[in-house]
């Protein structure tokens, strides 16, 4: 089906009319046919311009000699689009959606024809995106350049035949604008009326069938395709297409919104349950805080048998003592000599030691009371300790390549993991044995960028340690001082080295990750397309959430028991680009073992069938 342009002109012949237009063009007011969730484009102006109103009144006192008269029309309303056949050429009837690269084409074909046809005058452009078509609503100050006096007329043409030859040029001149985008005038000089902008979104209300009923009969000699071109290209009736339409669409909408408001509803009382619970929350943690304050000075001075001096705002006298007092701290000027915290003052003023002062303090204040001022003193003595302790460091075992046979053989053979990958780890030194013959599995910090990952070598964290001397050896844990949430034991398969990670895989284990990745090798027969990191991961508690919420895809790949699924449920909700996968055996070392005596099975099973056909 052939597009055809669009265009319309209106009269707006008072500001009031200027105001309500722009209420709706710019969606500053509730429009029932226009989608929400879908924005509009300015084309010809600036977002943060004034209101059309107000550049309305400066245009025309900046360009017109006289005030304008009574019945002169302010602003001129131009309309532009194009049948729904060009903007969604295979399927007109959906609407609300287009061709974008279509739809630009229109766009910046409309706007390059009001620039050259009506320059400066041409004072905003809209492109509506929110209704069923795409289209442009256009206001012009229609100044004529002799008289410097607004006119419609002249600009337009007024009634009459005088009128429809302007429009007629006008019309050609917009069409031949969009013939490059196989948009085609209508039919020239048919005496089909043209619909007014104000007309196109109320036809539908206007009983437009029967009006058309006479002139859209078949006419003698007229063929059924010549029929059904008239009809289509009827304005009245492709206003009639565009109103059903929005109607369709509005239908759509009122679903969805209701929709909305019944999760709306649930969100709100959510959030009011949520509210009280954190206003309970909020009062528990502030008796746990007023707890955990110290008793106040004054308080305990006063006790201890001070009174407040005369002279000296904070200062305490008595038992032969100043004592000046200073919110936590206080100094005797007696003795030259200072401290913070009310059991300091009682072993001071008391000369008594730790012992005594806490009994001191719950004879005088009660238990809560004693327990508020030893908090608070152990406090300071923890927090001064964290000052002069030096923090312990993570120290990884001593390798010891004497035992590096045994762990590679226990890996390999007892466990069914790749001898390659493994020999392959233990060269990057990510993986090797120690003086116990145990299976090191260090633990790296992640790499901040694809180029760090490529130049540079990662800081150990910690070690992952399972033990493989012995039939039955399940010793396994973390070496002392291991950070767990700031490193974790992964490697990469797939894509090149510095490539953007694409896939991460999170495991319980190192092991679990080995199995997981060597059942992935099997399944695809090679080495993954995409970069992909295998990670383990055996708590919540240690996810990198800041790394992982960059990944596009991650899947929790843990056991196949109660605490697996949680687990990967878990991950999940945290992550939701996650997919989870099970085992079909309790977990991915047990199905890697499963599946390779699958493989010897049928192995076996061909041979002996080959066997039958040999003899």
């Amino acid at each position: 089906m052939t597009a055809l342009a669009i265009m319309r002109v209106g009269k707006l012949k008072s500001f009031g009319n200027v105001g309500g237009s722009e209420k709706h063009t710019a969606r500053l007011q509730d429009t029932p046919n226009a989608d929400p969730y879908k924005e509009n484009i300015r084309l010809i102006g600036n977002d943060f311009d004034p209101s059309l109103e107000e550049i309305v009144k400066a245009k025309i006192a900046d360009n017109t000699k006289h005030k304008p008269r009574k019945d002169a029309v302010l602003c001129s309303e131009i309309f532009l689009s194009a049948s729904p056949e060009y903007f969604r050429p295979h399927d007109p009837n959906k609407a609300g959606e287009w061709n974008d690269k279509l739809m630009w084409n229109f766009a910046n074909a409309s706007t390059k024809w009001l620039q050259e046809n009506f320059g400066e005058k041409c004072v905003r452009a809209e492109l509506h995106l929110d209704e069923s078509t795409p289209h442009i609503h256009a206001y012009i100050v229609p100044v004529n350049d002799k008289t410097k006096q607004l006119s419609h007329k002249e600009m337009f043409g007024g009634d009459g035949k005088q009128a429809s030859i302007k429009m007629s040029k006008l019309q050609d001149s917009y069409a031949n604008s969009l013939a490059h985008l196989g948009i085609e005038r209508g039919v020239k000089g048919s005496k089909a009326t043209h619909t007014k902008v104000k007309e196109y979104y109320q036809a539908v209300n206007q009983e437009p069938l029967t009006l058309e009923l006479d002139r859209l009969a078949p006419k003698r000699g007229e063929t059924a395709q010549q029929l059904f071109e008239r009809i289509k290209a009827n304005p009245t009736i492709q206003s009639i297409n565009h109103q059903l339409a929005d109607h369709k669409r509005i239908v759509e909408l009122e679903r969805r919104a209701s929709q909305r408001a019944t999760a709306s509803e649930k969100l709100r009382q959510q959030l009011e349950k949520r509210v009280a619970e954190l206003e309970a929350e909020n009062f528990y943690w502030k008796q746990q805080a007023d707890k955990l304050r110290d008793l106040p000075l004054e308080e305990v001075a006063w006790n201890l048998g001070l009174d407040k001096a005369d002279i000296g705002e904070n200062r305490w006298k008595g038992l032969g003592r100043v004592i000046s007092i200073n919110g936590s701290k206080w100094y005797d000027f007696t003795e030259e000599k200072g401290g913070g915290r009310a059991i300091d003052l009682v072993m001071h003023v008391n000369d008594a030691n730790f012992r005594s002062s806490v009994a001191w303090l719950h004879d005088q204040f009660g238990e809560e009371e004693m327990l508020r001022a030893t908090k608070a003193f152990i406090e300071k003595q923890a927090t001064k300790i964290v000052q002069e302790e030096p923090v312990p460091a993570f120290k990884p075992p001593t390798p010891d390549e004497s035992k590096w046979l045994s762990v590679q053989d226990y890996l390999v053979q007892k466990r069914g993991l790749p001898e390659n990958f493994i020999v392959g780890l233990h060269q990057k030194g990510w993986l090797y044995a120690d003086e116990q013959q145990n299976a090191v599995f260090t633990m790296r910090e992640l790499p901040v960028s694809a180029e760090f990952q490529r130049n540079a070598e990662t800081t150990l964290k910690g070690a992952f340690l399972r033990g493989t001397r012995g039939e039955d050896n399940s010793f396994m844990g973390y070496t002392p001082n291991s950070k767990r949430r700031e490193g974790w034991f992964y490697f990469h398969l797939g894509g090149k080295p510095g490539d953007e990670i694409q896939k991460v895989v999170l495991c319980k284990s190192p092991i679990e990750a080995l199995s997981c990745a060597k059942i992935g090798l099997n399944e695809r027969s090679g080495m993954p397309s995409e970069r992909t990191m295998y990670m383990a991961v055996d708590s919540t508690i240690c996810l990198p959430l800041e790394f992982l919420r960059e990944v596009r895809a991650i899947t929790a790949a843990y056991d196949n028991d109660d605490a697996g699924r949680s687990t990967a449920q878990a991950i999940k909700e945290l992550l939701p680009q996650t997919t989870i996968a099970h085992p079909k055996a309790k977990d991915w070392n047990a199905e890697l073992e499963r599946l390779q005596l699958q493989k010897v099975q049928q192995f076996e099973a061909s041979k002996k069938k080959n066997r039958g056909l040999e003899r």
